[in-house]
């Protein structure tokens, strides 16, 4: 099955490629030259959904929406919703990074608990009134400095506790069944099935 993902964020499609294995063929919407949908929901279900929508309406094709971010708990949540522009520059990595470190300097461990969501929201079409939505949750804390290589957007400073290092320092594959994004899938293939 021909899908486009929402989004064109290369690390994500990466990620979501190698999830769904051979039965989805794939494709970010700006193969199709489409453009990031405006992100006006309040919740990152809302998100995802518009994502879905936006692409599948301009290419026709089903279309996987996916809205996921990071929320500290001694930042009430944030930067939440926000995570990809928390600098005030739509997907600077590094400089969302540089905020959120500043914002919790001097916070103990004991306070830097956070959490990774991802939702998902497959559209068969623009106008589906039954989207099949699943999330995932990836619990741990954010660390002093940044840690490790590998993945995107805040890894380097996303601590597992069972994996014991950085969401950066894990092997790509083991990141992928294990993260916030991988949980989601699994359940989106799960419904699937169903």
């Amino acid at each position: 099955m021909k899908l486009v993902l929402a989004s064109s964020n290369a690390g994500k499609l990466a990620e979501l490629r190698e999830l769904l294995g051979e039965r989805f063929e794939l494709h970010v919407q700006s193969e199709f030259g489409v453009e990031d949908a405006e992100e006006t929901g309040l919740s990152f279900v809302e998100n995802a959904i518009l994502k879905a929508r936006h692409a599948s309406r301009a290419t026709g094709l089903p279309a996987l929406g996916d809205d996921s971010g990071l929320c500290v708990d001694a930042l009430r949540g944030a930067p939440g919703l926000y995570s990809a522009r928390y600098s005030g520059v739509h997907g600077n990595s590094e400089a969302n990074i540089d905020k959120l470190l500043r914002e919790l300097d001097g916070v103990d461990d004991a306070r830097r608990g956070a959490h990774f969501v991802c939702v998902l929201a497959l559209v068969r079409d623009a106008d589906d009134p039954m989207p099949i939505l699943a999330e995932g949750l990836w619990h741990g804390r954010v660390l002093h400095a940044r840690r490790g290589g590998n993945g995107f957007g805040y890894d380097p400073v996303f601590f597992s506790p069972a994996h014991d290092c950085s969401a950066a320092e894990l092997p790509a594959a083991v990141k992928s069944r294990d993260s916030h994004r991988g949980q989601a899938l699994a359940k989106l293939r799960e419904l699937l099935r169903s």
